[in-house]
């Protein structure tokens, strides 16, 4: 890894910067994870600019793969991206010694930190949630960023916030909570060298003026296509203190971020998972020239005619 134990937090306020993007993984039509085309993908992704990858998590469908597969997925990402994107893993294991296993392996491989989702069952009392992650820090130095989800069944709360922010390879939280008030507010309380990262590209403008460093753990950017470019317009513009030239191109992909909140973020908000929103990025995918195939079972893939419908709405909004 890039930095010591008590360096993480440094490491991570230099390093951890621009757009961190969590990918689809391609599927065969044997319902096998695609590798050519996940190699294909991740040459789009450096063409494309991105700064970062989060992956092995709910968007990339690792959940519902065996352990082996996991690692296989792991492999074949860091041999695709030989160093060219910073490289975090995401662990949703409630079990402390496997999450421990996977963020080992994932380390030697060259990933550099791991997105961590607090224990989904049993583990419910501030006392309790902060005793896994303690098990879990103290047995690997990789950087950890905290998961906040109401998916984790309980939403982390602020002084556990802070009792885990103080563990010194935690170094930010994907506050993935979709209330913008409690971000700006965990900002304030939390400690200055602790990452609060909005996983919502539609504050990401504001973001830039207000604190925040990152666009993490979503994949807007990615699915924005011919529009894509607008992003890093705003991205420079705002870096250049014009404002409202940033806002000019902000405003510009109104049209296909609804669609994709719509789509997206909304189904997540209603359901308090990522499940039913698969097919229809799946589609999203194959419609902007990546690789995609079906959604791994028992999860339903989308109909023939939902993908038609979702590509001529995106070529109505100039997505391709």
């Amino acid at each position: 890894m890039e930095y010591s134990r008590k360096e993480a937090k440094k490491w991570a306020r230099q390093k951890v910067r621009g757009l961190y993007m969590c990918p689809l993984t391609p599927v065969s039509s044997d319902l096998r994870f695609d590798e050519k085309g996940i190699r294909e993908n991740i040459e789009r992704y450096v063409e494309m600019g991105i700064d970062g990858l989060v992956v092995g998590g709910f968007i990339s469908e690792c959940w519902n793969v065996k352990p082996a597969e996991w690692n296989r997925y792991h492999e074949v990402v860091a041999d695709a991206v030989k160093g060219r994107m910073d490289l975090w893993t995401i662990i949703l294991d409630p079990e402390a010694s496997v999450a421990v296993e996977k963020m080992q392996f994932a380390s030697r491989l060259g990933y550099n930190g791991a997105e961590v989702i607090n224990p989904v069952v049993q583990l419910r009392n501030d006392d309790e949630v902060f005793d896994w992650f303690k098990y879990v820090t103290d047995r690997t130095d990789m950087a950890v960023c905290l998961y906040r989800t109401p998916v984790s069944g309980k939403v982390l709360g602020m002084d556990l916030m802070r009792r885990l922010a103080d563990i010194d390879t935690v170094i930010g939280v994907k506050q993935g909570e979709l209330n913008r008030a409690v971000t700006l507010r965990m900002r304030r309380l939390m400690r200055p060298d602790f990452i609060v990262m909005e996983p919502a590209e539609h504050w990401f403008l504001e973001e830039q003026r207000l604190g925040g460093q990152v666009l993490w753990g979503e994949l807007s950017y990615i699915l924005y296509g011919k529009k894509r470019g607008l992003v890093k317009d705003y991205m420079r513009l705002s870096a250049e203190g014009r404002y409202e030239e940033a806002r000019h191109a902000w405003l510009e992909l109104d049209k296909v971020r609804t669609y994709y909140e719509d789509e997206f973020l909304w189904t997540i908000a209603a359901t308090a998972t990522y499940a039913g929103a698969l097919g229809t990025l799946k589609d999203w995918y194959a419609a902007i020239g990546l690789k995609a195939g079906p959604v791994l079972p028992p999860v339903r893939s989308a109909s023939k005619e939902r993908a038609e419908q979702v590509a001529a709405k995106l070529r109505e909004i100039g997505v391709v």
